[in-house]
């Protein structure tokens, strides 16, 4: 079969690696000029199922409305005259309720922990190097009031296997030293000892070579404009390079898959949410904990995200849902570093290399969206959010099995088009 892959982010690039392996034709489609040139060049750098939860929770009308009078708060919103942009968060309002942020969020682990397990063989096939570390997670909490209510929250993941520790500040700091600075700032964390962290970048691009070495053509700087249907089929896709023809198509162009799908009459509920994030040169000569955490996580009142990728330190922050803007100004980057001195305050002389607005793709309650459509050889792997790096590998091996004809290994109820 020959397979046409739509997207070469870390989404699009781990299912074409599936698909090769699988023995199929597969040609990549991306209009950057390498893979992960977009989402994927600068995210948080987790895998986390430890923290599969979705955004649409109990908590969130309240920090949209908040954002909206310019308070500081992890989730914004923003006006645009885009009628897209509120039919899907009228959707993402309904997923609020508890009922459905526990269903979304239990869908989104039960994947995550697919992937966790998919990424282990990928990482072992292949020899790929991408700064992995598998210390464990720690998400930090401000206050006792909140670590103590995240802890009755977590049990929903330990309930379906995860490993959830509750550490005091001094716990904390043990395991990560880097955090001494932050003794007054912190109550303690929670840490998930199986999550951990890695350079999705380099993890893609490593697979991308990989690939080739399948026989998978890139065709980079290529943007598609449509998808052209027959029938109940695709028959080719329309790039500005000409058109392009398989048996079958994967649609993984993240927050233009809509854009794409409504070229065929379909329409999918996702929508680009905005995220920055800062990267730091952490010195060479630096001694391992010297003022830069060893240990990834996310400072749970900030919902700031932070990774060691080798000699980097990569921050970031915010949900932003304004439309497809990907601009930036140095102000938008505040909150990140005044987190960042807060909790690691040597980092503060550590020499910023790298600040990166991306669109995160996402669902109105927060699975993603794989495998069939009503269109006979077109599937999905979109609609990740910020989840894209945890759940990259198990998305592509289950989108292949479907593709495949056989029956996933991964049950898909709730994650398919529907």
């Amino acid at each position: 079969m020959k397979a046409i892959v739509l997207g070469g982010g870390v989404i699009g690039v781990t299912t074409a690696y599936c698909l090769a392996r699988a023995g199929h034709e597969v040609t990549v489609i991306e209009r950057g000029a390498t893979a992960a040139c977009e989402t994927s060049f600068a995210n948080a750098g987790l895998v986390n199922p430890g923290h599969c939860f979705s955004w649409a929770e109990p908590a969130s009308p309240v920090l949209l409305m908040r954002s909206l009078v310019g308070a500081e708060t992890a989730l914004k919103l923003r006006f645009v005259p885009d009628p897209r942009m509120w039919a899907w968060g009228l959707r993402f309002l309904g997923s609020c309720p508890p009922r459905r942020h526990r269903v979304h969020s239990l869908r989104m682990l039960g994947l995550a922990q697919a992937s966790r397990a998919a990424l282990d063989r990928i990482a072992a096939e292949t020899g790929i190097a991408f700064s992995r570390r598998r210390g464990g997670l720690l998400y930090i909490h401000r206050e006792e009031r909140t670590l103590d209510a995240a802890a009755r929250r977590f049990r929903l993941l330990a309930d379906r296997g995860e490993t959830v520790e509750v550490l005091g500040r001094e716990a904390c700091i043990r395991l990560e030293p880097a955090l001494a600075g932050a003794t007054a700032k912190i109550a303690g964390a929670l840490y998930c000892p199986r999550d951990e962290s890695g350079d999705c970048r380099a993890f893609t691009l490593g697979l991308a070579d990989s690939c080739r070495g399948l026989g998978v053509e890139f065709r980079h700087g290529v943007s598609v404009l449509a998808l052209e249907r027959a029938g109940d089929a695709v028959e080719a896709v329309a790039t500005d390079d000409g058109r392009v023809q398989g048996d079958a198509y994967v649609l993984a162009l993240g927050s233009y898959s809509p854009v794409v799908a409504r070229t065929a009459g379909l329409r999918l509920p996702v929508y680009p949410v905005k995220g920055y994030s800062l990267t730091l040169r952490v010195p060479e000569a630096a001694p391992d904990r010297a003022g830069a955490p060893a240990i990834g996580g996310i400072d749970e009142g900030r919902r700031v995200a932070f990774a060691r990728l080798g000699h980097e330190l990569r921050f970031t922050s915010t949900a932003e849902v304004a439309g497809s803007d990907t601009s930036f100004r140095d102000e938008d980057f505040d909150a990140i570093r005044r987190t960042m001195r807060e909790l690691f305050p040597a980092a503060a002389a550590f020499a910023e290399t790298a600040r990166w607005a991306c669109l995160r793709p996402m669902t109105p309650g927060g699975p993603p969206i794989l495998g069939r459509t009503p269109i006979r050889n077109l599937y999905l792997n979109t609609g990740h959010g910020s989840f894209g790096w945890t759940m990259a590998c198990g998305s592509a091996e289950a989108v292949c099995d479907v593709i495949d004809g056989r029956p996933p290994a991964l049950d898909l109820a709730g994650l398919t088009l529907g």
